[in-house]
């Protein structure tokens, strides 16, 4: 047992994270000795809690003192906390996983918010948000985007400071299986996932444009860790009507083609040690305005990125990022990308 107990303890960031496959936390140095000791007994606890109730849920030894204290930091092992995507589900900074984020176990709440920046050579996007772990079975999310158009909307007449902005509305529920207990199957956990997403703008989205300004998504995400490995895989199938995500609103110019379209995303993550973890991940998009002002106009690519996440201690991690973001408006994308997550 001794010998599985660093890479328990480590890709425990992973057991319910709402991380990215852009922000998995690592362990603090100094609570790494009693984490050890901690996941043994844990694993063993969990897995019999488990057979017993049919929850799934991994929970620390101390978690039965939590039960009574909802809000409490938390009854799950350390490095449970994760980060969130750029539209405040739990998973990649693109990618919804199906893991549910925050530290409770099936006993409690937890509870996370963010901020994240993305600046490529023509844009700038500024999102952040919060999300709720109810009893690690369901996640509701809320997040806000503000998309910085900089110099492309002086060049359109709108002035350097013109910003489309949206709000998602978000909520996650774990279906079957426990991405950290079910080692002795391939199975992965399933989660389903609905994001509502409003646009904020009149003026381009609504108004030049005539794109509808709501929409949602529905999604199923599958994840799989290996714990003898320190890999996470994740698959994600999304149904939207979105355009860049819903920054350029949702269907066809002048409200047609409001058919719901299949896009599929991608997360790997490796965890190198307890407190980095690298990966990368891809999202495909619906592509349905191209060639709407001529040419390639508002073609859509998919999306990849390749990050470096490092925790800086129970409740705070930060993660860096290299995007390609694919055709956004008239030419390719690439970004820089950090992200800041407190997670209880």
């Amino acid at each position: 047992m001794r010998s599985i107990c660093l890479p328990r303890a480590a890709w425990a960031v992973l057991a319910g994270v709402s991380s990215c496959a852009f922000a998995l936390p690592a362990m603090a140095a100094d609570e790494a000795a009693s984490a050890d000791t901690a996941v043994e007994a844990a694993s063993a606890d969990a897995v019999a809690s488990s057979d017993s109730t049919g929850s799934g849920d991994m929970a620390s030894p101390g978690e039965a003192s939590h039960r009574m204290n909802a809000f409490s930091n938390g009854g799950r092992l350390l490095l449970t906390g994760g980060v969130s995507t750029i539209e405040g589900a739990g998973g990649g900074g693109l990618v919804p996983w199906a893991l549910i984020g925050g530290y409770g176990t099936r006993d409690e709440f937890g509870i996370q918010s963010y901020v994240t920046g993305v600046k490529s050579e023509d844009f700038a996007l500024l999102s952040f948000g919060a999300a709720i772990n109810v009893k690690n079975r369901l996640e509701v999310s809320v997040g806000r985007q503000n998309f910085h158009l900089r110099d492309v909307g002086k060049a359109l007449g709108l002035g350097n400071d013109f910003i489309i902005s949206q709000t998602i509305i978000g909520a996650k529920l774990r279906l079957v299986g426990d991405a950290v207990l079910d080692q002795n199957t391939l199975v992965p956990q399933i989660s389903v996932g609905v994001q509502h997403k409003i646009n904020d703008d009149k003026t381009v989205v609504g108004g030049a444009l005539g794109l509808k300004r709501t929409g949602t998504d529905f999604y199923i995400a599958a994840t799989k860790l290996f714990l003898d490995k320190n890999l996470l895989l994740n698959a994600t199938v999304r149904l939207t009507k979105a355009n860049q995500y819903g920054i350029l609103g949702f269907g066809g110019l002048g409200g047609k083609d409001q058919a719901y379209k299949p896009t599929f995303e991608a997360s790997a993550a490796y965890l190198v040690t307890r407190k980095l973890a690298v990966g990368a991940e891809v999202r495909t998009k619906s592509n349905r305005l191209e060639g709407a002002l001529g040419g390639d106009s508002f073609r859509e690519d998919a999306a990849y990125d390749i990050f470096a996440a490092y925790a800086l201690g129970r409740n705070l991690s930060v993660t860096a990022a290299y995007a390609d973001l694919g055709h956004i408006a008239l030419q390719n994308q690439h970004a820089a990308y950090l992200s800041l997550q407190v997670g209880f």
